[in-house]
């Protein structure tokens, strides 16, 4: 069940409920065990979905899951104040440092990394003409909620907060969230980067990954000394259901405290990398291969891959000649029939070692790399044990034989233009001659 919670102080959050009460089916209901101020007296129920109304802004709400009937994650509707003009934006709660709006200090409500990604989602397929759609850092409270919860806002001035489209476009993103759950396996914790995150939003929006808590910048000031904030650090990944980070900067010292809590930083790359791709089959991949910050990349029969592996090498002619033809082509033939394969020169170039989902496979994989090399040779072909490459070329020694000096009726000749010697023509045809070249795998 998903928890709506309205705030009266909060022109924009009121504006996003009478929308929210408009877009569904709503039954009235009456609690007496609360005050109205709290949540109590009417409140709505639809299917999936709870919403209650409270005096106070959202960010002084702590504990405000009680007033409901065990939901499985909360959102605060929501303005947003800044200079950021139209924006329609949503993150999780708590403080790294000081608590200066809401909260605790160094404490962090439970976050809900997959319906940040589901929202952030939502906002693109909702968002009206001028709005834009991004994501925050944790940034103030509440700290304890009670549950997995968001902040989902309508930003960034007056205008925005009395504007019908946006106000209704927020409630539908709101409304989307229902059945939504709020966790994911694939989470990171982010630290550093800017308060609006355009790292961690890329994050979201452009892999399989989801994001927790963020500490930008100017929170980890706040925390101080990250060895000395060991506890904050921890909590950031309970309270994200974490195993990752992503850090965006330079914080030697952070990293050093995140891998001494036995949590893993991981590269942005990594993240791309891996979307799609089983855990366990990357941590295998990458023990058996080389890392993808080193140059592992993965194949499309990867995405969902729950089998065992092979692994072995390319053949080394094929594929130098391969990758000499049409690189591009090269990474695409390998991808399209291994699990995995290692890269170099920036991830542009195969490297030879590749997993496999089964060594009867590997012929495959010579085919599709002796099909790059049709667009430099007449014939190619797969023999047992070697793809065979045949090319007509223009032969120096047969035009001698034909009488043709070098000069410049040598030169139009292996241009392919016939010429005239002692009154007989030399055609291009005359002085070709097939050569095969054997890549053996």
């Amino acid at each position: 069940m998903l928890a709506i919670v309205v705030s009266r102080a909060d022109e924009a959050s009121e504006h996003i409920g009478e929308h929210l009460l408009e877009l569904a089916e709503w039954t009235e209901h009456e609690d007496d065990t609360r005050s109205d101020e709290n949540g109590g007296g009417r409140y709505y129920r639809t299917d999936g979905a709870e919403l209650r109304t409270f005096d106070d802004l959202h960010l002084y709400l702590d504990g405000v899951a009680a007033a409901f009937d065990g939901p499985d994650m909360l959102v605060f509707a929501s303005r947003h104040s800044g200079d950021t003009g139209a924006l329609l934006t949503a993150h999780a709660t708590g403080n790294f440092g000081p608590a200066e709006y809401g909260g605790y200090t160094g404490s962090l409500a439970r976050a809900a990394p997959n319906a940040l990604s589901a929202v952030r989602r939502a906002f693109e397929e909702h968002a009206p003409e001028g709005y834009d759609a991004g994501i925050e850092c944790t940034h103030h409270g509440p700290s304890s909620v009670g549950c997995p919860s968001l902040f989902v806002e309508l930003g960034s001035g007056e205008a925005q907060w009395e504007d019908a489209e946006g106000a209704e476009a927020v409630a539908r993103a709101i409304l989307d969230l229902r059945g939504v759950d709020p966790a994911t396996d694939r989470a990171v914790v982010g630290f550093g980067g800017n308060h609006y995150a355009p790292r961690f939003d890329r994050v979201v929006t452009e892999t399989d990954w989801g994001v927790g808590h963020i500490a930008a910048d100017w929170a980890l000031e706040e925390m101080g000394d990250p060895h000395e904030a060991r506890a904050v650090v921890a909590k950031a990944f309970q309270a994200s259901g974490a195993d990752h980070a992503l850090v965006d900067g330079d914080y030697p010292d952070l990293e050093a405290v995140i891998e001494g809590l036995g949590f893993e930083v991981v590269s942005e790359t990594w993240l791309r990398e891996t979307t799609g791709v089983p855990l366990d089959l990357v941590a295998q991949l990458e023990r058996d291969l080389t890392p993808v910050d080193d140059g592992l990349r993965f194949g499309d029969p990867a995405e969902g891959y729950d089998g065992g592996f092979y692994v072995d090498e390319l053949p080394t002619e094929l594929l130098d000649e391969a990758n000499g033809v049409d690189r591009e082509a090269v990474l695409e033939a390998v991808a399209s029939v291994a699990l995995a394969y290692e890269t170099t020169e920036g991830a542009t170039l195969a490297s030879g070692p590749v997993a496999l989902p089964e060594a009867g496979i590997y012929r495959d994989i010579v085919e599709e790399l002796a099909a790059v090399l049709e667009s430099k040779y007449d014939t190619v072909s797969v023999a047992d044990d070697a793809v065979v490459a045949r090319r007509e070329a223009f032969d120096p020694d047969l035009a001698r034989e034909a009488g043709v000096e070098e000069g410049p009726a040598f030169g139009r000749l292996s241009s392919g233009e016939p010429v005239e010697i002692g009154g007989e023509t030399v055609t291009p045809d005359d002085v070709r001659r097939a050569r095969e070249q054997r890549f053996p795998f």
